[in-house]
């Protein structure tokens, strides 16, 4: 696909990535409180505002919880906002994240995924996002700097679409992702600024029976986040599940629109798709790994081996019946998790893609690989003996042993 638009090619970590991107976004309000991996996000964004590349008000806050109060505040009254967290930081705005996706601000927020203490580790898995995907935002998981760079500017088109107002984390895996340089290609300013737009707000009815836009106004008053007894607070959690619904198209068409514009599309947005067409065995994963994998299978390919990837781009919402229709010929499933459901039979990406395929007229053999924790190295080789796996599987008819661990000591 051929770009509309003229790039410039900029040697950008992921995490350098982001902050360009929310830089082109015209973002009213970021607050944060660093920690790693994903400081140099919001250090390059202080760049931008003491530059005064950006007009931002710039929040230091004293906690992460306090960043994302900061953020939800700003955006109830109209502001784009943005802000970046990682593992424990992302943990203290637990409250927070469901307040904020409750009171469907469209805050976007970049995660560099971390693994959680303890022990202490600063390495990447994702750990920190799979404990969240029920807090009510949506989930995109990035398999590289480019991806980063296009996923924040789609994230304040999504968030902010009127059919949505759901708040967005665009996740991408840290220090593989966060600290590695890449050539990423960027638009001009005002392009960015043309495709995000400016902010619209739904009209809605006020207690004294007027329609006003939907922020906190003080000629219109409003409440937002109230007290809700058990004689309402249901409804208000279902209309949340309809705009996670809706949202599965408005990313689609968000995306769609992105790539006639760029050149570069993300299978549908939803889900990328690698030699599936025919694949009798295939793994499905998220994030930078899927870059790996899609060696591994080039190599098998070239061996005979009908193999193939699915890479989830957007957990939350979860793309259900696409999954469904990208798996229904595949015979027998690799799942891979970096994550842990303890005591849960498995993953957490695996609990998806088996329940996805539970009610299917075909039940292929499915596997949890859980790999990377800690940011623990997973090679080409490792990902080889997993295919490998696959092809035993078909050859006994037979899964031996559903949960398995990559490159672990026991």
């Amino acid at each position: 696909m051929k770009s509309l638009v003229e790039q410039k090619v900029l040697a950008l970590n992921g995490d350098e990535a982001v902050a360009y991107a929310a830089k082109q976004a015209d973002v009213d309000v970021v607050a944060a409180y660093p920690i790693t991996p994903q400081t140099i996000i919001v250090e390059r964004f202080s760049e931008y505002v003491a530059n005064g590349e950006v007009e931002t008000a710039f929040i230091c806050t004293e906690s992460e919880h306090s960043a994302l109060t900061a953020c939800l505040a700003a955006s109830l009254t109209g502001a784009r906002t943005f802000t970046a967290s990682a593992s424990a930081g992302l943990a203290l705005m637990h409250e927070m994240l469901f307040v904020t996706s409750g009171c469907r601000a469209p805050v976007v927020m970049a995660i560099a995924n971390r693994a959680l203490s303890a022990p202490i580790n600063i390495h990447g898995d994702q750990s920190d996002t799979m404990a969240q995907r029920d807090s009510g935002w949506i989930q995109i998981y990035a398999e590289n700097a480019q991806e980063v760079y296009d996923s924040v500017i789609q994230a304040f088109r999504i968030a902010e679409h009127p059919d949505v107002l759901l708040p967005v984390m665009v996740c991408l895996d840290g220090f593989q992702l966060s600290h590695s340089v890449e050539n990423v290609n960027v638009f001009p300013d005002e392009i960015v600024k043309k495709f995000v737009e400016v902010r619209r707000f739904p009209k809605v009815l006020t207690h004294e029976g007027k329609l006003a836009l939907l922020k906190l106004d003080p000629e219109n008053p409003m409440t937002m986040g109230p007290l809700a007894f058990p004689n309402y607070y249901f409804e208000f959690k279902r209309q949340q599940e309809e705009a996670m619904k809706n949202a599965l198209e408005v990313i689609r068409q968000v995306h769609d629109e992105y790539a006639r514009i760029s050149g570069r599309n993300y299978g549908d947005g939803l889900l990328d798709y690698y030699y599936l067409e025919d694949a009798e065995i295939a793994a499905v994963c998220l994030g930078s790994t899927a870059g790996t994998v899609k060696t591994v299978v080039d190599e098998l390919r070239a061996e005979g081996v009908k193999a193939g990837l699915l890479r989830i781009r957007t957990l939350r919402p979860l793309p259900f019946e696409g999954i469904q229709k990208a798996l229904e010929n595949v015979k027998a499933i690799a799942v891979m998790d970096r994550s842990m459901s303890f005591g849960g039979y498995g993953g957490a990406v695996f609990h998806e893609v088996r329940h996805a395929l539970y009610d299917y007229d075909k039940h292929p053999f499915t596997v949890n690989y859980i790999y990377g924790l800690g940011g623990r190295d997973t090679s080409p080789m490792q990902i080889r003996e997993i295919y490998r796996d696959l092809q035993e599987i078909l050859e006994k008819n037979r899964v031996e042993t559903p949960i398995r661990y990559v490159g672990l000591r026991e």
